[in-house]
């Protein structure tokens, strides 16, 4: 189902602000600017979480999935 593969990719995007987390820490150069990207990486996962709770309560037609956690 189309809704599984967007919530797989939101936690991919979460895994991906969790590395540049951990990369920003490594690099104190580039700390702020990798923190700035990881932030917005989990922003863009929260929406499409948003997204698809949206669509599902929105009587589509699609059957529920359960979320996970954000």
């Amino acid at each position: 189902m189309a809704f599984e593969a967007i919530l797989n990719e939101v936690d991919e995007l979460h895994s991906v602000s969790a590395r540049l987390e951990g990369l920003a820490e490594d690099h104190p150069p580039v700390l702020k600017e990798l923190l700035s990207i990881a932030g917005n990486v989990r922003s863009v996962a929260t929406v499409l979480a948003v997204l698809v709770a949206t669509k599902l309560k929105g009587g589509d037609g699609h059957a529920a999935v359960p979320l996970k956690p954000i």
